[in-house]
């Protein structure tokens, strides 16, 4: 037996009234979110959902989040997290590839209107029951149908949560679909408990921790570093639904956040807070973690200085539950490393024919972190596992200490001229420039040479640089075959809505 909803329950049976969860005024204790999670799966179970299905969740970071998780996972149902920008024919073409039954979707807002957009998903899709989470605290009425408050009325709060077995699968969780169209990694409760608690005992404990969740908890990172690490501990979760730097930095002065993860653009987004005076620094961070890209080397600098903590770099994938590398404490960190193997997790480096590399070539993982496969896709998971490994699409070298370092996407590589140009190294010398904010460098077709390299620039405040000066620059500072050709200034770049940038559109 061995259910990841374990990760809640142990919290709410040892510390009850202790806060679990922070959402503006509202302070959630362990016992209370616990006991609307069992209302949750009794409800499912009401509607003859259990062992073996799956149900869709679509929702910000808001209090719903953990209580309908858990629920699900409680009636050892998977659980099938949905990104909440998703249009409604994306949404339909998630349920249907998942065989999800049920369905819960946030209501939304005027900017986010995801009910809207969830009921008509729903309604093209073969799923059955469908429930809204309403914008307006405890309504029990929404014009898109049953909301969950109607329907847990007379639910009872005790549930006893069906056995599963390690290997029975906890989530499925849907790749950003970069090529093709989008697959659901099956993750088992093994994979994710691990995980949780590998990462936990990772990050030195503060008595009473805080966590900010302002990573999607619908995605992995926020999922397994934030939610379940941070529920094992018993630290108190402070939920912020939409990630604004200047926001995120008053939340962790106003309630002590002792542990912040986020992706690169949201470290590079507080330093810019603060040095434009739209923010002060918390005093009480002690832990910083980065990942879902590779930080650039100048920004990691610049927010030890300002803010007194190391950021702590790690690396992983939907398919590894998430974290399978990292910088870990008691062992000197390397700025610009993903740093090492977390326990219990094996990495080397391939060819494209699976032969073990040197020091340069594609990211391969075996451990306990490694997904089941992709749910009803055999010819796909056949396509990266080999033997228990499974090849990440991540080109890194690796020193002789053991560190890893990530190159950059196999996919993003440019070739030009012949020659291979990794974006990501052009990125961090462009960002070495005084003037240089953000830079994404990607290839764009060329007559002669195949690709040209293109950068796309964000400017510092003030800055007079021209494009043609930085080309200029560039040219002096970088070898002939990989300096940026063409230079766009831009004010803001694509960016997911886990905050990565997203490059293809701009190629």
């Amino acid at each position: 037996m061995l259910n990841l909803s374990v990760v809640l329950e142990d919290s709410a049976r040892e510390t009850p009234d202790r806060t679990a969860v922070i959402f503006g005024d509202l302070r959630l204790s362990y016992s209370l979110v616990d006991t609307i999670a069992r209302q949750v799966a009794n409800l499912l179970v009401s509607r003859g959902i259990g062992k073996g299905d799956k149900v869709a969740l679509a929702c910000p970071n808001l209090p719903y989040f953990p209580f309908v998780y858990f629920g699900i996972l409680k009636t050892g149902a998977t659980v099938v997290p949905l990104n909440v920008l998703l249009q409604s024919r994306e949404i339909a073409y998630h349920i249907d590839d998942s065989d999800a039954k049920a369905f819960f979707c946030f209501e939304g807002t005027p900017e986010l209107p995801l009910g809207e957009r969830g009921l008509k998903g729903f309604q093209d899709s073969g799923a059955e029951h469908f429930f809204v989470l309403p914008a307006q605290a405890f309504a029990t009425e929404s014009q898109y149908g049953e909301t969950l408050w109607a329907a847990l009325d007379g639910m009872s709060g005790e549930f006893e949560t069906v056995q599963t077995a390690p290997d029975d699968t906890a989530v499925i969780l849907y790749t950003s679909g970069t090529t093709g169209q989008p697959k659901g990694a099956e993750l088992s409760h093994q994979n994710m408990l691990l995980n949780a608690m590998v990462s936990d005992e990772m990050f030195p404990r503060q008595g009473n921790d805080v966590y900010l969740a302002t990573l999607p908890l619908f995605h992995s990172f926020g999922q397994t570093v934030i939610m379940n690490a941070g529920f094992r501990r018993r630290a108190a979760l402070v939920l912020l639904p939409r990630f604004d730097p200047a926001d995120a930095l008053a939340l962790m002065a106003a309630e002590n956040v002792t542990l912040f993860a986020g992706v690169p653009t949201m470290y590079w987004a507080m330093l810019t807070a603060v040095r434009t005076g739209a923010a002060e620094v918390p005093s009480t961070l002690k832990t910083a973690v980065s990942g879902g890209a590779a930080i650039p080397v100048e920004v990691l600098k610049d927010f030890s200085t300002t803010f007194g903590t190391d950021v702590l770099e790690g690396y992983g994938l939907s398919e590894t539950s998430p974290v399978a590398c990292f910088n870990q404490p008691g062992r000197p960190a390397k700025a610009g490393s993903i740093g090492t193997p977390i326990w219990g997790v094996e990495m080397k480096l391939i060819d494209a024919e699976w032969n073990t590399q040197d020091e340069l070539g594609e990211i391969a993982v075996r451990g306990h972190n490694i997904m089941k496969g992709y749910y009803n896709r055999p010819e796909a998971t056949a396509e990266v596992m080999n033997d228990g490994w499974f090849r990440t699409g991540d080109v890194a070298r690796r020193d002789e200490d053991g560190y890893y370092f990530i190159v950059d996407r196999a996919k993003d590589m440019i070739i030009r001229g012949g020659f291979n140009v990794y974006p990501r190294e052009i990125e961090e010398v462009l960002m070495t420039h005084s003037d240089v904010s953000l830079a994404a460098v990607v290839g764009v077709a060329h007559e002669s040479h195949g690709e040209e390299v293109k950068a796309y620039v964000i400017r510092n405040a003030g800055a007079t640089i021209t494009e043609d000066e930085l080309v200029a620059w560039s040219r002096e500072t970088m070898a002939g075959y990989k300096y940026p050709r063409i230079i766009e200034f831009r004010d803001a770049l694509p960016m997911t809505a886990t905050g990565k940038i997203l490059k293809r559109e701009l190629r």
